[in-house]
């Protein structure tokens, strides 16, 4: 299937992942208020890392592996058998371990964490790490949309009240679990589990362990900045926190889908030795992933403030000053996923990841524990600027002696100019129809696309330079 044709379906499935629950956000804030978003998100993030612990970096290390293997189907077999094993191993072990933690340590938080145990029963049997490296997104892209659309009317039709909030960590973390076994049935007639001994198995825990670091890394200024804000400023404080987050991490979708289906396609050309083609494909999608969240950071820069009480209500008014900052640190994603998916992890460079995010992980911590304290939910916002910007700094001190990151860090200016003339233009507009409503949001949006749109056009038409992805 052509690169763009993967990039699309990838999208809708990242997108959709998170844009569901954006969905239902609106009706479970009024519904549930801060303390009851603050709550979930406080449970969901510990059930988050339990998934994380199980997965074991499966979802890097699996699809590069099947990537580079999948052009011989008895290595294909033995390699998916392998790791397979290996995962039931590790999420197995792990499951207990939640089980343990619901059931003798949880604490206002249980019956919540009770009814997302079956997110942790899903790590047993998720092959998105093998359909990707398989270059196949469709089936996970339509079956996921289907059972999360059905968990969606499953909110607005149960959750009534506050009382009703675990049914709405019962239906997601069900619709995780279903997900994931209707993926499953996708593999069907394109690899075969044989049994494998165990001591082969093991021989993939290593570089997945490696992995690992670099996920619970990330993990650490992703999630555990919720548990913090939770534990420091309290339960309302990481409502707050959470809308405004929620936004930014729908938007980072477009971002991680560009990186997912390139990987296991450079992965690939990288075991063919097919370095031209490579480079290429890494300024075009550079300059394509620089271009969209220049879009995204000033974009919501310039219209949060009236987004969120119109979408949250007027109790979550201070979600929209926090996604200002936040938003910024898509442009540090951006450029950080385009190294990692399409240098580092193909070539199997994984220290340099490791040390990468790790370092950022050591800066959200530090950054956190200080500011979280005085500024509450803005110290965590903060520290997670920090963290991001953080990544791709490690990254260019580890490799500015063989990526032409004069290119890239060109790209990042120019666009941030257009981004920067697109938010004073919808400013000023916003300044002509200062009333809050949908309307006026969405002439300030139709604004702002017109304008960043029409100046993207002429920068184009200036160097001669244009948004493509390179079909297979």
């Amino acid at each position: 299937m052509s690169t763009k044709k993967n990039a699309a379906y990838n999208v809708a499935y990242r997108v959709f992942s998170v844009l569901l629950p954006l969905v239902t956000a609106p009706y479970l804030s009024r519904t549930v208020g801060t303390y009851g978003v603050g709550l979930y998100s406080k449970a969901w993030s510990i059930s988050y890392i339990f998934c994380l612990i199980g997965m074991l970096g499966l979802n890097d290390y699996g699809v590069r592996t099947i990537a580079q293997a999948r052009d011989d189907r008895e290595e294909l077999d033995r390699t998916f058998s392998e790791i397979w094993q290996m995962q039931l191993l590790v999420a197995g072990i792990t499951l207990l371990f939640w089980l343990g933690y619901v059931f003798f340590i949880a604490g206002e938080e249980k019956v919540l964490a009770f009814h997302l145990t079956m997110m942790s029963v899903s790590c047993l049997c998720s092959f998105d790490w093998c359909l990707m490296g398989l270059d196949i997104f469709k089936p996970i892209a339509l079956r996921n949309t289907f059972v999360k659309t059905a968990a969606a009317v499953c909110v607005f039709i149960f959750v009534k009240n506050g009382n009703d909030l675990w049914i709405y960590a019962f239906v997601w973390s069900l619709a995780t679990l279903l997900g994931n076994l209707s993926c499953a049935a996708t593999l069907k007639g394109k690899v075969t589990y044989h049994r494998v001994p165990m001591k082969e198995s093991l021989k993939h825990l290593a570089p997945c362990a490696v992995l690992f670091i670099s996920v619970m890394a990330v993990n650490i200024y992703r999630t555990m900045d919720k548990v913090m804000v939770s534990t420091i400023a309290g339960v309302d404080q990481n409502g707050l926190y959470e809308n405004a987050e929620k936004i930014i991490y729908c938007l980072s979708g477009f971002i991680l889908a560009i990186g997912t289906v390139m990987m296991p396609k450079i992965s690939n050309w990288q075991k063919k030795g097919e370095t031209e083609k490579i480079a290429r494909n890494i300024d075009r999608s550079m300059d394509l992933v620089i271009c969209m969240v220049s879009a995204m950071a000033f974009g919501v820069a310039a219209v949060a403030d009236k987004f969120a009480p119109l979408f949250y209500g007027d109790a979550f008014r201070y979600s929209g000053t926090l996604m200002v900052p936040l938003g910024f640190t898509l442009i540090m994603i951006g450029f950080a996923n385009v190294i990692r998916t399409q240098v580092v992890l193909p070539q199997k460079r994984d220290t340099i990841f490791v040390k990468s995010v790790c370092s950022g992980a050591v800066v959200n911590l530090i950054a956190n524990a200080l500011l979280i304290p005085s500024m509450k939910s803005m110290g965590a916002v903060v520290g997670t600027l920090l963290a991001e910007m953080t990544v791709p700094v490690v990254q260019f001190i580890l490799l500015r002696k063989e990526l032409p990151y004069r290119t890239y860090i060109s790209y990042v200016g120019i666009y941030a100019v257009i981004g920067g003339i697109m938010l004073v233009c919808v400013r000023l507009v916003g300044r002509l129809v200062p009333e809050e409503n949908w309307l006026n949001l969405g002439i300030m949006t139709v604004t702002g696309i017109a304008v960043y749109g029409v100046l993207c056009l002429i920068w184009w038409r200036i160097s001669g330079k244009g948004i493509q992805l390179r079909r297979k």
